[in-house]
């Protein structure tokens, strides 16, 4: 005999599974320090197999703490916390030894030639002699130092340090790279190198979580991105949704002789969006940068520069926080 259920009774739908590509998965995460400082104060947010996920904020906003959590070098003090399908709490060595780690310092043994620091490196991670050579002559290849095996790291340049670096943390094969700071201290050049490595590896399918002072890398390196202020996240999304949500089409900046910025300031009030005022500059947000200018020259204002150019993350960080993101 089937029987209906009555108007009082209900239903109790399984949860929808996870998505298998999920790899990193936080919910109310925090971080207390002992004397009570909340570094990271119940962020929420969930990483996929094969992205680059960015974390942008000032020194002191929490990005540090919640990297150190991901990898499983820092307990959590609240909230939930899986990485690769474990909890970082109470798993966090399987975790370990499942990830890779570029720290902003190389830390790279100077007394050992190149292919030694990988060599030694491997060996931390219980891989088989063969195997770990094998893996080295690989990571020599993708970091374009065949040619440096041989050669002591103390004679390697700053791009080749850290191309090395980025090796040395791939010698287990992660499934997540963490990234602190990248590319600080190179010049142009060994910048784009390095983010030439980094691509093969999202295109392989290594997911990467990094820290950056640099939009540019932010913008071409991350497919997400999220501004992180007083141990919270602030704003999320790819870097085009956030230069969308938060900011004009354009910015005028202008630079104006010693003394003169605050007047000028005040008349533009009404002319412009909104004004951000630097210790050298104003930035004027708007839609039509040629049309704001007109608009300055209206009032009598004459700045001894002018520079409209598009919006970008820094313009981002500044609206969120009222502070530049090197501040």
């Amino acid at each position: 005999m089937n029987v209906s259920p009555t108007a009082t009774e209900t239903s109790t739908a399984a949860p929808a599974p996870e998505p298998t590509d999920i790899l990193v998965k936080a919910e109310g995460l925090r971080k207390v320090y002992p004397g009570g400082h909340v570094a990271v104060d119940g962020v929420d947010f969930a990483l996929r197999r094969g992205e680059a996920f960015g974390i942008l904020g000032p020194n002191g906003a929490g990005k540090s703490s919640t990297m150190r959590m991901i990898g499983c070098v820092s307990t959590p003090s609240g909230g939930t916390l899986n990485v690769l399908g474990l909890d970082a709490i109470t798993q966090g060595e399987r975790i370990r030894a499942r990830l890779g780690s570029v720290p902003q310092d190389d830390a790279l043994d100077t007394e050992l030639t190149v292919l030694e620091n990988l060599l030694v490196y491997g060996h931390y991670f219980g891989l088989r002699r063969a195997v770990v050579r094998e893996r080295a002559q690989r990571l020599l290849e993708f970091a374009r130092l065949t040619d440096r095996a041989d050669k002591p790291v103390q004679t390697l340049s700053g791009g080749m340090r850290r191309r090395l670096t980025i090796a040395r943390a791939l010698i287990n094969e992660p499934e997540i790279v963490l990234l602190d700071e990248p590319t600080t201290g190179l010049d142009p050049q060994a910048r784009h190198q390095l983010w030439e490595r980094l691509y093969e590896l999202k295109a392989s399918g290594v997911t990467l979580v990094l820290t950056t002072h640099y939009m540019d890398e932010a913008e071409q390196l991350c497919d997400r991105l999220v501004v992180m202020d007083g141990g919270r996240f602030v704003a999320e999304g790819t870097p085009r949704e956030l230069i969308e949500a938060h900011v004009t089409r354009e910015v005028l900046e202008l630079r104006f002789a010693p003394g003169e910025q605050q007047a000028a300031a005040e008349k533009l009030a009404s002319a412009v969006e909104r004004i951000e005022p630097l210790a050298d500059r104003l930035l004027l947000y708007c839609d039509d940068g040629e049309t704001a200018l007109a608009a300055a020259h209206a009032l009598q204002l004459t700045p001894v520069t002018a520079l409209v150019r598009r919006a970008g993350l820094e313009d981002v960080f500044l609206t969120l926080t009222g502070r530049s993101l090197i501040d």
